[in-house]
């Protein structure tokens, strides 16, 4: 087999077990090698084949499972080009063919030879695995899914240019790698540098699923549309009472436009000299993102705002296109202010430029919605809403009386409250 001989493809995840089986290929019918070890060799594929399925949530044929996860998670020029954007030009199609031509020869590989030279039935277990029902470790049921139909629709190409268009439109439908295949992301540190991570549980809300709020929503909505639309766009401040659906409204926007190529990077303020280097790997990718910081406040002692003020706005390097910065906090200025601040006899003689040091960061989002904690008769009303979405059966002015005992005890009016209530009345049903 050639697998040393391609171009493009190269460097694979868990690309040991690819190398592994080309051996095979090569070697399984080789009288110098000693026939009990290589039989070894292909019941160790096997079971990591199995394995992989177990980790992925793979079904159906494992192998060709394994080759589209190779070809759907491998960054390169032709893949990144034609992430979200579709068919690229030039020379690099030629180069990606030439790999496709290979890979079409691993696809259709008949193993029945080898089998039979080795005494190996079992292998065609991996050939019609039913997986599990046990979640996958590394992607979502829907994830999944995507790479086993395009293992499938691999079976009807026909040609290597076919196999190649059908891969290709894979990427411009969901992306390639890591950035194309999830919705949203983390950021970790440590000896080896700054590192994007998926987060693979994400919570499926949708805007709709928040009660009220409409013209708070509608504002989210139109920055989120203007810039997923690739028009001009501001960096968005929701500010408001605590439990009233702001990082709530920030998930769904995650939901509801992944596939539009929109991504979700949450990062906290302890990582704030990290943003850079996160810029650095996501500023050239077709996708565009959402630095996502909940929950911002700061102390008075606290200075990570400096490195956000100088990313959102006032480094020498303009912040790239695709890239916007969300944040939630229950302050209005993110940063305490003290009234010492604006006391006219004080150390400092420049006052304002305190205040306005303090002020700036606030002002470089050019979006700010507000999030209020409902009036009683709009507590009763989401309440209301939800209890009829959830199938609950109450009288209602039994369930508002009992609404209004819960959030007195659980933090006063706010979504948050109406929904714990909810999920309170939920528990007690048998």
């Amino acid at each position: 087999m050639r697998e040393q001989e391609l171009i493009v493809y190269r460097d694979f995840e868990e690309g040991e077990l690819f190398h592994d089986f080309a051996w095979l290929m090569d070697h399984y019918d080789d009288d110098f090698y000693n026939e009990g070890d290589v039989r070894a060799l292909l019941y160790e594929c096997i079971h990591k084949l199995i394995e992989l399925a177990g980790t992925y949530g793979f079904h159906g044929n494992l192998w060709h499972c394994y080759l589209a996860n190779l070809l759907v998670n491998n960054e390169n020029s032709y893949s990144c080009g034609c992430e979200i954007r579709g068919e690229i030009e030039g020379s690099i199609n030629d180069a990606a063919l030439h790999d496709i031509v290979i890979f079409k020869e691993f696809y259709d590989y008949d193993f029945t030879p080898m089998m039979e030279r080795l005494n190996v039935p079992e292998y065609g277990l991996i050939t019609h695995y039913e997986s599990s029902k046990r979640e996958s470790q590394v992607y979502n049921t829907r994830i999944c899914a995507r790479i086993c139909e395009l293992a499938e629709k691999f079976c009807e190409d026909h040609t290597p240019e076919e196999m190649k268009a059908t891969l290709t439109q894979f990427y411009k439908e969901y992306g390639v790698g890591k950035f194309g295949l999830h919705k949203s992301f983390r950021v970790t540190h440590d000896e080896d540098g700054v590192h994007v991570v998926p987060i693979l549980n994400i919570a499926h809300v949708k805007l709709d699923d928040l009660v009220g709020y409409e013209i708070a929503k509608k504002k989210l909505v139109d920055n989120t549309e203007a810039f997923v639309s690739g028009r001009k766009a501001n960096n968005c401040l929701l500010f408001g009472d605590a439990g009233t659906g702001k990082s709530s409204s920030i998930k769904a926007i995650a939901n509801e436009y992944y596939d539009r190529g929109l991504r979700i990077i949450e990062i906290y303020k302890h990582q704030f000299q990290d943003l850079n280097d996160v810029i650095s790997q996501i500023k050239n990718r077709n996708y565009k993102f959402i630095i996502y910081m909940d929950d911002l406040s700061f102390e008075e002692f606290e200075i990570e705002y400096k490195y956000l003020k100088a990313v959102i706005e006032g480094g020498l390097e303009r912040k790239p296109e695709n890239i916007l910065i969300y944040a939630t906090s229950n302050r209005r200025h993110l940063i305490r202010e003290n009234y010492s601040d604006k006391e006219k006899i004080r150390e400092d003689m420049h006052t304002s430029d305190t205040v306005q040091e303090k002020l700036s960061l606030v002002y470089r989002f050019g979006v700010t919605i507000y999030f209020g904690a409902p009036d009683k008769k709009q507590f009763r009303e989401i309440v209301k809403v939800l209890a009829d979405r959830n199938g609950i059966e109450m009288p209602q002015e039994e369930l508002f009386l009992a609404a209004n005992q819960w959030e007195l005890a659980h933090g006063g009016l706010s979504g948050r409250s109406a929904q714990q209530f909810i999920d309170y009345l939920l528990g007690k049903e048998k």
